[in-house]
């Protein structure tokens, strides 16, 4: 049968990516591509459908940071298909940053100039918003809204004799102390996206826990340092020109730091190599890098995650909580 993957933020940069690769490996695939912005969608599917005309191409309204669409959306699936094989929680919101233009020159001639090109630390804060649910806008987006997605189509992904992946599209920037259990929606805090990615890192270590017996495996990746229009946005001062002369730069750093891979389609390696592998084969604590060579070649660097089992297993146990408060305060306002 023809594998059913979903890929979430699938109308531009990794996640449309993504989607141009698993199309030239296999056409016979039915892909569904869930977004947002439905006119972004659809002009994503057309040039889709240009370089491949017999691809099954769907598409699928879902806006991850509103409680009603994801839920939505998943009743949607249920109906269209009753298997998923794949479901890439690819969507995601980053802030627009403060940024400390001097912190930033200082950064480019000092010796962590790469760490600061690939995960913004000492020259990026963030103010997150809240939802029309009242959950903070970049937990809900980036972590609660895919949590409630997987619980919605466990039917479809959890079948009897029959193996299903979920694959997260992480960050090098998900650090453990930008997360605090107490604080998990990071109300408090000034790295939103720090702590959403750490925490989907947690997260899929605690789905493997509960699901690897019912035939779910839960992966991570990180895509690197890859110029898409999140990247534009996080320094939004700067005038377009001044990436065009700093391309210089991130193509040496290249030779000496292979995470820096550029470009949507590098930037899709590891989310693509998972799809091929035997997910029970592959290590529930490992993130999976995208990693592109000075020479333009690409390749995958699994690296041990900075995660614990006591710690994801918390984390699963607020989600779940949490779950069941929005799921109440949405009944009492269908009433």
């Amino acid at each position: 049968m023809n594998k059913v993957v979903l890929v979430t933020g699938a109308n531009s940069g990794i996640g449309l990516g993504l989607c141009e690769r698993l199309l030239q490996d296999n056409e016979s695939l039915q892909l569904c591509l869930a977004c947002r912005n439905m006119q972004r969608a659809q002009a994503a599917r057309s040039a889709l459908l240009t370089s491949h005309p017999s691809a099954q191409v769907a598409l699928l309204q879902m806006d991850t940071s509103s409680i009603s669409s994801v839920l939505a959306a998943a009743q949607e699936v249920k109906l269209r298909y009753n298997r998923l094989d794949c479901l890439y929680l690819n969507a995601g919101i980053m802030p627009k940053p403060q940024f400390d233009v001097n912190a930033f020159f200082k950064g480019v001639f000092s010796s962590g100039i790469i760490t600061m090109f690939t995960t913004g630390q000492g020259i990026l804060t963030q103010k997150d918003s809240v939802t029309a649910d009242s959950l903070q806008e970049v937990f809900a987006t980036n972590l609660f809204g895919h949590f409630l997605l997987i619980r919605e189509l466990e039917p479809v992904l959890c079948d009897a004799g029959h193996t299903s992946q979920l694959i997260w599209t992480s960050s090098s920037n998900a650090h453990r102390p930008a997360f605090n259990l107490e604080d998990m929606q990071h109300q408090r805090g000034t790295q939103p996206y720090s702590s959403s990615k750490y925490a989907s890192d947690l997260l899929s270590l605690a789905l493997n826990t509960h699901h690897n017996k019912q035939g779910l495996y839960s992966s991570v990746i990180c895509p690197g340092f890859v110029m898409t229009n999140m990247t534009y946005g996080i320094l939004p001062s700067f005038p377009a020109f001044l990436w065009t002369l700093l391309m210089p730069v991130f193509w040496l750093i290249r030779i000496f730091c292979n995470n820096f891979t550029l470009n949507p389609y590098n930037g899709s390696e590891a989310l693509f190599w998972l799809f091929k592998q035997k997910p029970e084969s592959l290590d529930p604590q490992a993130k999976y890098h995208s990693s592109t060579s000075g020479l333009g070649n690409n390749y995958i660097q699994p690296r041990k995650m900075d995660i614990d089992l006591e710690t994801s297993e918390a984390l699963y146990e607020q989600l779940l909580q949490l779950e069941s408060e929005v799921r109440k305060k949405l009944k009492g306002k269908q009433k």
